[in-house]
């Protein structure tokens, strides 16, 4: 019916945006033929592959899988490429390391896929959803607000999230009951961006509002909705199915939260005579003594940078987005999966123990930079579950790929998980083994065969800033305690959603460790 539906609107959509439809056209028909070359699931006019399309979000990344795995390792056409039909739209997945490479390291591709623009109604045209000459400026304005220097000044907030995720799990040690630590976790994180990026106490994690915690959650649920299925893509069908409305509804909250956020940190500043009129930027000193937040960095860059305050909530918006569910995602995987390797988590114990020799003081940056092989248990967990499970672009002019031409405005996806689980690359492709991140495994390693925050002039531009976040906060928690996961790896299998999540959360015992 929903299809019949999208039929039946085709003439609307044509009268309201001929345009996007023309261009639309033009590409797929060039695409035809080529791809034709490449293997796919099998797909139907209009409806393409999607009438296949398992609707529990479990079974459809499996399916996924098996798709991938077929047509990439099986398949007699098998070229590390796959296609896909999204009811009327090609899209081509590319899966081996050196075609990944040339897309992402390319300087002419950095157009983000459509797919990216349901996520630009809520946050705008930032850094995220930006490209050409505005994502240029934007990025070489954003980062000197990510240099060392600059996140060394978030340390205190890393520890102090990271000392009340530890005393909220306290109250859940030694009952031998399981506990789903994925909403500890992901209140800390919030806690976290919220006061690094706004310089806002939200104090989720010690019951503080949840309103804000929570449109965040469900806007990221109805976006992973809109995106999977395009039948949504359908401006009557998208409001008359509830989601567009509730969507409009959150995305005015969230703006207004970053707006009035905004106002008020300007007050601030202004009253403590840090924003003149006078031209001001601060110096080394100035930055170490006053800890300022994103937010202050931004309106302090304001009137040089030709900004608007909607710029800046845009960026705001889109550092909160992206700083967030990740790190939520990839800590709450670290404490799960060492849960389940009990030799890899004694090994963690004993480096912390080395580093505090008994202490319970607060871990410091001198700490962090001696905990290697807690680093490599992140980056081993971001291996085997990365937190961004896709990353999509719009093809800006033709490209060859083992042979075939791809046209102009083609979609194309790359997931890490085809790079993190081959056998080509890794010694045990499906088992957690920190060491695959040694020195000496590196080295000879394809730099594309690991790609968690993508890669290329587009890669994350806070990738630092979270593995210290996660370096300072999964250090309390396992100082303190033995974690035991109760449903085995890989049996409680990943739902890529934004971002990538467990199927039954991350389930866990805990236990007070006795120095």
């Amino acid at each position: 019916i929903l299809y019949l539906l999208l039929i039946l609107f085709l003439p609307f959509l044509l009268f309201i945006n001929a345009k996007s439809i023309l261009k639309f056209v033009e590409m797929a028909t060039r695409a035809y033929k080529p791809l034709q070359k490449i293997p796919g699931p099998k797909s139907l006019p209009l409806v393409g592959a999607v009438y296949q399309f398992k609707l529990n979000s479990k079974e459809f990344f499996d399916q996924l899988e098996v798709w991938h795995n077929y047509y990439c390792r099986e398949h007699p056409q098998r070229m590390g490429l796959v296609k896909m039909w999204l009811g009327p739209f090609p899209i081509v997945s590319v899966v081996w390391s050196q075609y990944i490479k040339d897309i992402l390291e390319s300087t002419t591709l950095l157009r983000k896929s459509n797919n990216y623009d349901i996520v630009r109604k809520w946050i705008g045209d930032g850094l995220l959803t930006s490209s050409g000459e505005k994502w240029q400026r934007r990025r070489k304005m954003l980062t000197p607000a990510f240099h060392f220097n600059v996140l060394r000044n978030y340390h205190e907030v890393f520890r102090r999230c990271g000392i009340i995720l530890a005393e909220r799990l306290d109250e859940k040690a030694d009952t031998n009951r399981e506990v789903d630590i994925f909403p500890y976790v992901k209140r800390c994180a919030i806690d976290v961006i919220c006061e690094t990026a706004m310089g806002t106490h939200l104090d989720s994690q010690t019951g503080g509002s949840m309103e804000y915690v929570n449109a965040v959650a469900r806007l990221s649920d109805i976006i992973w909705s809109y995106q999977r299925f395009p039948h949504l893509w359908v401006r009557p069908i998208w409001y008359a199915s509830g989601l567009g409305f509730e969507f409009d509804r959150l995305v005015k909250l969230t703006n207004n939260f970053t707006r009035k956020v905004i106002a008020e940190r300007r007050s601030i500043l202004r009253e403590e005579g840090v924003l003149t009129e006078e031209e001001h930027e601060l110096t080394e000193a100035e930055i170490k003594q006053r800890k300022p937040c994103f937010l202050d960095l931004l309106l302090l860059m304001q009137r040089a940078n030709a900004l608007t305050d909607e710029d800046i909530r845009e960026e705001v918006d889109t550092f909160m987005f992206e700083g967030h569910d990740t790190t939520s995602s990839s800590m709450g995987f670290v404490i799960w999966m060492l849960g389940q390797y009990p030799d890899e988590q004694a090994r963690l114990h004993a480096e912390q123990d080395a580093i505090f020799e008994g202490s319970d003081r607060a871990p410091e940056e001198a700490d962090v930079k001696r905990m290697v092989h807690l680093e490599r248990c992140i980056k081993e967990t971001l291996r085997l579950a990365p937190s961004v499970p896709f990353v999509g672009r719009e093809l800006q002019h033709d490209v060859e790929l083992a042979g075939v031409n791809l046209p102009k405005h083609l979609t194309v996806v790359m997931s890490p998980f085809g790079p993190h689980h081959s056998p080509e690359h890794w010694e045990r492709p499906r088992e957690f083994y920190p060491d695959h991140f040694l020195p000496e495994a590196c080295a000879t390693r394809h730099p594309y065969a690991y790609f968690p925050f993508s890669a290329g002039p587009r890669n994350c531009i806070g990738q630092k800033f979270a593995l210290a976040e996660e370096k300072y906060v999964l250090s309390c928690v396992f100082r303190k305690f033995r974690v035991e996961s109760v449903e085995p790896y890989p049996g409680n299998d990943c739902v890529p959603e934004i971002v990538l999540k467990p199927v039954n959360g991350f389930k866990v015992r805990l236990f007070r460790r006795h120095h």
